[in-house]
Formats: structure tokens, C-alpha cells, sequence
């Protein structure tokens, strides 16, 4: 089962602590623009096993659309991960909403 958070769910969860949002987008894009709070770990260079501990959070893969975090999902559970989560409108839908961008 996979679980497709939205932009509220993701906000509430970074401001809570409660989750730990990995964006699997490149780095220059990532770097253009992204979810205050996220990290970066780009899909082409992806290893489930470097993923930071999240100490208690739960993971949730973001994208820009909601595609390659789909395929960050699948290659952490194929590694045996317990994860289940991602932001299904990604950073598209963070800007279209209105939300806060980080550069850098």
C-alpha cells in the first residue's frame, strides 16, 4: 500500500517533526528550488541503503511530479526498507499552492 501524502499532510509533517521528506530530484534542481526541510538524494545516484536516518520520522520520497519519488518507493522497499510514503503532486504542486521555497 502506498500512501499519497498532500501538501498539507507534508507541511504538517515537516513542521511537526514527524517526517523525514527526501527529494529525488537532481541536484540542480534541487538546488533551483526546493521543500524547506527536505534533503536531497537525486534518483540517479539513488541507494536505499545511504538514506539518512530519519531517528523516529517517517520517510516520504517527493519529486517534481510525483513519478521518480514512485520509483525512489519502490527501489527502498525492494532493498527492504519499511517505507510506504510520498508527496504525490512533489514540488510542482508545493509551488503551485503557494508554498515556501528554499534555494541552494
Amino acid at each position: 500500500m502506498v500512501h499519497e501524502l498532500s501538501m498539507d499532510e507534508v507541511a504538517e509533517g515537516l513542521e511537526g517533526g514527524s517526517i523525514l521528506l527526501v527529494d529525488v530530484r537532481e541536484a540542480h534542481e534541487f538546488a533551483m528550488g526546493h521543500i524547506p526541510g527536505s534533503v536531497s538524494m537525486p534518483l540517479s545516484q539513488f541507494d536505499p541503503v545511504a538514506l539518512p536516518v530519519p531517528d523516529g520520522r517517517r520517510i516520504v520520497f517527493s519529486c517534481a511530479a510525483g513519478v521518480r519519488s514512485l520509483r525512489a518507493l519502490d527501489l527502498a522497499r525492494a532493498a527492504g526498507m519499511d517505507v510506504n510514503s510520498h508527496y504525490l503532486g512533489g514540488f510542482k504542486d508545493w509551488l503551485m499552492s503557494g508554498g515556501t521555497v528554499a534555494r541552494g
